[in-house]
Formats: C-alpha cells, sequence, structure tokens
C-alpha cells in the first residue's frame, strides 16, 4: 500500500483494472489513526486483509478487518476493550476511463463507492462505516457487569451486598409505597 501524508488509506488498482475480469490481488492494511463516530476510539490499529476481482464494470472488494475499541461500559461507565472483526464485500467502479483518461458518469450509480482519478480506492471511509455498523449498542466492559446502584452511584461489582433500607426512598416517590399489583404489594 502506498501512503502520503494527507492520502490516508489509499490502495491503488490501476494494474487490476486494465487486466481482464476474473483476474485477482489480494493486499494487507494497516489504519491506526482512523476517526471512529461516536464516542470510540482505536485502541489498537485496523489491521486487515483485502482482495481484489476485477470484474467487466470494475472491482469487487472484499476486507477483512480486526480491531479493538476502546469504550464506556454503558453500565458501570468503566473503561471496556471491544474487540471486533469486520467482514465488507463493496463493488467498487473507476472514475476514469482507463484507457482514454476521460471522466466517467457517476450520476446514474451514486451510492457506488468509486475509485479517485489515479484509480485508487480509499479504504478509510469503508472501513469506518463497518466499524460503526459491527459496534454494539450497549457496551459491557463483561457480559455479567451488575453497573452502578441508581439510588447512591456505588458500584455494584465492589460492593455485591449494597442495598438500602426503604427510609432513603426518596420523599417525592413515598406515594408510590402504598401501589398495589393484583392485591399484593409491590416490592423490588
Amino acid at each position: 500500500m502506498i501512503r502520503g501524508p494527507d492520502e490516508g488509506l489509499l490502495e491503488p488498482f490501476a494494474g487490476l483494472l486494465g487486466q481482464s475480469a476474473g483476474a485477482t490481488r489480494s493486499f494487507e492494511f494497516e489504519a491506526g489513526d482512523l476517526a471512529i463516530a461516536g464516542e470510540a476510539s482505536l485502541a489498537t490499529p485496523i489491521r486487515g486483509t483485502g482482495r481484489a476481482v476485477r470484474t467487466n464494470r470494475g472491482l469487487l472488494v472484499a476486507l477483512r478487518a480486526t480491531a479493538i475499541l476502546a469504550e464506556t461500559c454503558g453500565r458501570c461507565l468503566d473503561p471496556a476493550a471491544l474487540p471486533l472483526e469486520v467482514d465488507l464485500d463493496e463493488e467498487v467502479l473507476p472514475s476514469i476511463d482507463l484507457a482514454t483518461g476521460q471522466p466517467l458518469d457517476a450520476a446514474l450509480e451514486r451510492d457506488l463507492v468509486r475509485l479517485d482519478g489515479h484509480h485508487r480506492l480509499d479504504l478509510g471511509p469503508l472501513l469506518r462505516d463497518a466499524v460503526s455498523l459491527a459496534e454494539p449498542i450497549a457496551v459491557l466492559c463483561r457480559p455479567d457487569c451488575p453497573g452502578l446502584c441508581p439510588t447512591c452511584g456505588a458500584r455494584l461489582a465492589d460492593e455485591p451486598d449494597h442495598q438500602h433500607d426503604d427510609d432513603e426512598l426518596d420523599a417525592r416517590l413515598s406515594a408510590l409505597r402504598g401501589f398495589t399489583v393484583d392485591g399484593a404489594p409491590e416490592t423490588g
């Protein structure tokens, strides 16, 4: 992979585009400075392998990548390391005709990924989207994380027998003490 100071994750494919349909090329990539949407950040670089197959229209690119994201546990607010594996298959079309050097009309298929004017593919946006889709909605530091006490905020992992007396109930909620479900007092 060729990288310049402002080129990001550009993978060149001019040679493969010059070959007949069915030709393949494998490659490896690494991205340590890829910005991830949301509050997550990369704890390790995204590393992976790719395979590009020449089609009659352009390329079929398959990527497999792994990384560890640094997140915050949704229950206890401790740091959480989240291992991720992403697989991605994407059709990629040229933006410039290889034989003539003339720009190709991209208006008909706007949603497809395009190679740049030098027949390179920027892997950054593809990886960013794949990681965002692979992230779980609720990140946990461990599957059985008990979280925080909703009354005082104590870490329940540190105090497994943590509890509060009924007299500590917020005065605004005292009317709920008389609440019954099917004639039995509500307990909790």
